[in-house]
């Protein structure tokens, strides 16, 4: 996970630059100096916004040790250690004794609480009045693979994804949810929503190759009997094969992959 997290930063990362200078804007009449980084893996998001939020510092919170143990060495060496505080919780448990913030940042991280209604009231309380709360969210996983892989399995990515998708619905049924409206009902003023859509056309830069392969695989450990053998076998040429038909030496790959965003305030 801590390499697919960086390795979507790196590629993704023209998005991330955008939509963390955007909530700047929102925030210019905010004197934001305490972010809160919610489920911040690798710490992506907090890093981005201490760029732009220069006399701020950012709490980063996340269930997973190893990511925060990740997130406070890149902190070090991109000198911001001082300025980043990690928490480690389980929100799904309980909300941690932090101190009042100004910004919220939660990327792909609510769909993962079994009760985000629950951690929305959470924030709400731990934000300022007037503070702010990004919710960046999934509208699609990342797509890599032209339809025409030349293995005989057109539309092989999208039976993938479909078969995925079933499993998903189950696992992470908050995927997909109506945020706008959980925010609201939350207490929330939603000040903007805008959705961003990624395609990324060759060529690439070869993180592009790492960050296929790392998803790709991800998603095949997910499809035993879910999907035909030939096509399970397809997908396993191209993730492991070092010949042309390997992701990590095709040239026809794209990052196809779309996400919204919804700024929200605390009145």
């Amino acid at each position: 996970m801590a390499e697919l997290l960086d390795l979507d930063a790196e590629v993704l990362h023209s998005y991330l630059s955008e939509v963390t200078a955007w909530i700047h804007e929102l925030a210019a009449d905010l004197p934001a100096r305490r972010i809160l980084d919610l489920g911040s893996g690798t710490g992506t998001g907090a890093f981005a916004l201490l760029r732009l939020f220069e006399g701020a510092d950012a709490i980063a919170l996340d269930i997973s040790a190893q990511l925060l143990h990740r997130l406070r060495g890149k902190a070090r060496v991109l000198g911001v250690a001082d300025r980043v505080r990690t928490v480690q919780a389980d929100l799904d448990a309980a909300w941690p004794a932090i101190d009042t913030v100004d910004l919220v940042w939660a990327s792909s991280s609510l769909h993962h609480m079994a009760d985000p209604d629950r951690v929305l009231t959470k924030v709400f309380a731990a934000l300022r009045p007037g503070g702010l709360l990004a919710v960046a969210e999934m509208d699609s996983f990342p797509r890599f693979l032209p339809d025409d892989l030349g293995l005989g399995r057109p539309g092989l990515e999208a039976r993938c994804h479909a078969a995925l998708a079933e499993g998903r619905a189950a696992e992470v049924p908050q995927l997909g949810s109506d945020w706008g409206s959980r925010l609201s009902k939350a207490g929330f003023t939603i000040e903007a929503e805008r959705p961003f859509a990624i395609n990324l056309t060759p060529p690439l830069p070869a993180a592009a190759g790492r960050y296929a392969a790392v998803s790709l695989r991800r998603i095949r450990s997910s499809l035993d009997g879910q999907m035909s053998n030939d096509d399970l076998a397809a997908l396993d040429t191209i993730i492991d094969s070092d010949g042309p038909d390997g992701v990590l030496q095709r040239d026809d790959l794209a990052v196809r992959t779309a996400r919204t965003v919804w700024v929200a305030r605390r009145p």
